[in-house]
């Protein structure tokens, strides 16, 4: 009965009634019949794409894919348990990505709200993206506002994702099978959707833009570094190169925008971007607008074009973790190279050496789509198991201290491996992957490959750690003196790089001025037990780094210049000629 009325209500909307029914609703229900020339009691099921004709379009929407990942799982994680699936479509309407309960998987795939769905309108009728597509605005299609009985129990809420030269991208929509009857009861859906799709523009475009500038603007000091609403790409000019979907209203209505000069349309040059930089108050950095209104800005300066390493790796997560020193050179060679593969991986190291962060930049470099993190000390068969049930997709599953496993989920992860092909293992250790305390069964399917990091003390990059760890933590213009880099650069750094950033962290804390000296230095605190790197092999790897200069070398030993003198004499090491 409920069939019949639904499609009596369609009639009406077709003779010019007005039925109570949103705007674009009605207009979708008239297209349906009069231009797709479809049957309001039509029952079709979903609508899905050949595996060929998915591999194509998800090789097509790639970039918008690693733009969106990030938002779409922070979504996921503020509606998991509520029910809300994810999609990601392209601007053709095909799903290309998806974060959904696989507790309800085979309902999801019958009703379309799975990866390789196709919700163009001329196909699915009324719903949420094919009307997002057509009006290229945020929409909410509820229950019966569907065109097709079968999809009458979902609703939809979709908002447009557009690329940075204002073209309609992909769409991104969250559904749920079923729902309450009042269309208001997806407002918080609406917004939470829409705030994602602006984040993901945000991403697309500070993703392309790092040789440009980039001026990011909010109504708000609050939200203008963390959060901001509208953002414009600018060449060495001033002339807009992209802009995010929520810059267009600065602009005049169907004028060009690409090309245009900034101070055509907002009251600054691009000689003024300098004074929005984030070592001023958000507060005090304020933009006039033509009509009189004003907005706070955030000016981001192009980056230096990036040095080509050795490696041959240019820039990227891998090319951030080492200056020029040898042995994180040839780590890293490794990595970039294993990072293409799914070979499963063993990152060894003292602790604080970075081996997480190596993971996750492996990751990052990879073509894995998810990752899931878990410290194995006291993990539990039931942990394991929930953490990776959700896994959709290739991906990344970091083991972090995998020596501290217990043995019967070791038993469970190698079941685990052989059964989730998806997953690619990446297992971090203090110790040696040899002396590794595993199952032979399970360290065979860990210990694909093993990279070693070296510790900071034979690390010939500390200098360059030094400035890198101060501009990432401190704002423009503070600096080291000379003293105080001379004492960092002396010291053994049992805690490796974790204890340097604690080190930087408490020195500018205590600092008062601009430059970080020797009286806002934290005295050096040896690791219990330690007495500093006391083999051969240590000490001939302390002089290496510092370039076989005895006096460094006893700073950063603790000792005097004939002790270590005298040690080298001993383990008869001589520098190399």
């Amino acid at each position: 009965m409920a069939d019949f009325r639904h499609a009596a209500e369609i009639e009406q909307v077709l003779d010019g009634a007005q039925t109570g029914r949103d705007s674009f609703v009605s207009a979708s229900w008239r297209r349906c019949v009069e231009v797709y020339g479809m049957d309001p009691m039509r029952n079709d099921p979903a609508h899905i794409v050949t595996e060929t004709e998915l591999r194509d379009h998800r090789a097509q929407a790639e970039w918008m894919i690693g733009a969106a990942r990030t938002s779409l799982q922070s979504l996921f994680r503020q509606v998991s348990g509520q029910n809300y699936v994810l999609l990601l479509t392209d601007a053709q309407g095909i799903c290309v990505d998806f974060f959904g309960d696989d507790l309800f998987v085979d309902e999801l795939r019958a009703a379309g709200l799975y990866l390789g769905s196709n919700w163009s309108e001329d196909l699915a009728g009324t719903c949420g993206v094919g009307a997002c597509i057509v009006t290229r605005e945020p929409v909410t299609v509820h229950q019966d506002d569907h065109f097709g009985n079968a999809h009458t129990t979902l609703s939809c809420t979709a908002a447009p994702i557009f690329d940075s030269i204002g073209g309609l991208a992909a769409v991104l929509d969250i559904s749920l099978l079923r729902s309450p009857a009042p269309k208001r009861s997806q407002n918080l859906a609406m917004s939470l959707v829409t705030n994602a799709a602006r984040r993901v523009e945000m991403a697309n475009l500070m993703a392309e833009s790092r040789r440009d500038w980039v001026l990011r603007l909010s109504n708000s000091p609050e939200f203008l570094d963390v959060d901001p609403e509208a953002a414009i790409r600018l060449d060495g000019s001033g002339r807009v190169l992209g802009y995010t979907r929520a810059a267009r209203r600065l602009f005049p209505e169907g004028g060009p925008i690409i090309g245009q000069r900034i101070d055509d349309v907002l009251g600054l040059s691009v000689d003024d971007l300098p004074d929005l930089m984030r070592d001023r108050p958000t507060e005090d950095r304020i933009i006039e607008m033509q009509d009189g209104g004003a907005l706070f800005g955030h000016a981001i300066a192009p980056q230096a074009p990036r040095t080509i390493l050795r490696d041959g790796r240019k820039g990227g997560a891998l090319a951030g973790l080492a200056g020029e020193d040898a042995a994180m050179t040839r780590v890293l060679d490794q990595a970039a190279k294993l990072a293409r593969t799914s070979v499963p991986l063993v990152i060894s190291g003292e602790t604080g050496t970075g081996k997480t962060r190596l993971a996750r930049a492996i990751h990052v470099a990879g073509s894995a789509s998810g990752l899931v993190s878990l410290d194995c000390a006291g993990l539990g068969v039931a942990e394991l198991q929930a953490a990776t049930s959700a896994v959709s997709g290739s991906t990344t599953l970091l083991l972090r201290r995998v020596e501290d496993l217990p043995e019967d989920t070791a038993g469970a992860l190698a079941a685990l491996l052989d059964l989730r092909g998806c997953l690619r293992p990446v297992a971090t250790t203090c110790f040696a992957p040899a002396d590794l305390p595993l199952p032979r069964p399970l360290f065979h399917r860990l210990a694909g490959a093993a990279l070693d990091l070296p510790p900071l003390r034979a690390r010939r990059d500390l200098g360059w750690l030094l400035d890198r760890v101060l501009k990432q933590r401190a704002p423009d213009g503070m600096r080291l003196s000379p003293a105080a880099r001379a004492d960092l650069l002396g010291r053994t750094w049992d805690g490796n790089l974790r204890e340097l950033e604690q080190v930087i962290d408490v020195a500018l804390a205590l600092c008062e001025g601009h430059v970080i000296d020797l009286p806002d230095l934290p005295v050096p605190v040896a690791a219990a037990g330690s007495a500093g790197p006391e083999c051969e092999g240590s000490l001939e790897q302390v002089m290496e780094a510092c370039g076989w200069n005895m006096s460094r070398a006893a700073r950063r030993l603790g000792v005097n210049r004939s002790t270590v003198l005298r040690r080298l004499r001993r383990a008869g090491i001589h520098p190399p000629h």
